[in-house]
């Protein structure tokens, strides 16, 4: 069974659910990591799920229409090559916002941001994983029923 495309209203979720859990281990573990407080890197982790948010829906839309039109399987590698694109837009967008909101330079914001980098690059990964997972799941359910 071939799994329905994502309607705009599942894009929405998706994002969302993606970057609450994300913020939810972030803020309070980059606080503690670099020594700032909760509210200020909570602050920056919401700005940086929003702009994440939205880099995600477009990016994914993007990506899904070109694995559609190519029939592209979801590989390793496939998974590999969507989170390393996803995040490397990420770098190009968060750093400036990072070097503003911190006070650092753009090198010290880039850093930083391969730190971040590397808790997201599995948890990009392992989320999209678990979320095709049991959506593959759900939509056979929903057409058995």
């Amino acid at each position: 069974m071939q799994v329905p495309a994502k309607t705009p209203a599942e894009r929405v979720f998706h994002a969302l659910s993606f970057e609450l859990i994300a913020t939810i281990i972030c803020a309070p573990l980059f606080s503690w990591i670099m020594g700032v407080p909760l509210a200020h890197m909570g602050a920056l982790t919401l700005m940086f799920a929003g702009v994440a948010m939205a880099w995600n829906m477009v990016f994914n839309a993007i990506f899904e229409r070109i694995e559609h039109r190519y029939r592209l399987s979801r590989t390793l590698m496939l998974r590999v090559v969507h989170a390393c694109l996803f995040e490397g837009g990420l770098v190009v967008m968060l750093v400036p916002l990072g070097a503003w909101w911190l006070n650092v330079s753009l090198w010290e914001a880039f850093v930083i941001d391969i730190g971040i980098m590397l808790f997201f690059l599995p948890y990009t990964f392992f989320f999209n994983l678990a979320y095709d997972h049991l959506r593959a799941r759900w939509m056979s359910r929903r057409a058995l029923a």
